[in-house]
């Protein structure tokens, strides 16, 4: 079995498809090492470069988050390296949400070089809290629930 994955998330047939967006970023001297490649540690950094745009596309912003006091931190991530990435390459990170029926948000990530060539894949898994009561939510809480039911009706 290859270790090369990049859907990590199962979908079912009624599910609304994935929503992407993707980002391009130049490595810069400070995320490389004395040969000039990026140190790995940087890739969740990436990871988050195109999931920060991919919430603000949807509208689960920070801030949207605090206005209804809810937690979403990051509970997995997985990475999967399979080629270097180097000093002034222009990259391209993918970050794809995946539906969830639960108090969750699950999102895949591709990063590839200039070339097309895959650098890495990963996800992420955040989990939902009330902030106030420090619980996880068992359903999406409003504002999610708000960017679920819109991207259901095929509005997102």
């Amino acid at each position: 079995m290859s270790r090369r994955k990049f859907q990590f998330f199962t979908s079912n047939p009624d599910d609304p498809a994935p929503i992407a967006f993707e980002i391009q970023h130049v490595v810069t001297f400070s995320e490389v090492d004395a040969l000039g490649i990026a140190w790995h540690g940087h890739c969740p950094r990436f990871f988050e470069l195109a999931h920060t745009e991919l919430m603000r596309k949807i509208g689960l912003t920070y801030e949207e988050y605090k206005k209804h006091n809810v937690g979403a931190p990051i509970v997995q991530c997985h990475i999967d390296y399979f080629v270097p990435l180097l000093l002034d390459e222009t990259i391209t990170v993918r970050a794809e949400v995946v539906w969830s029926d639960g108090a969750r948000i699950n999102v895949n990530y591709l990063v590839k070089k200039p070339d097309g060539q895959i650098a890495s894949s990963g996800y992420t898994v955040q989990m939902l809290f009330d902030i106030t009561t420090k619980k996880p939510f068992i359903f999406a809480p409003e504002p999610v629930q708000n960017v679920w039911d819109k991207w259901k009706r095929g509005e997102i």
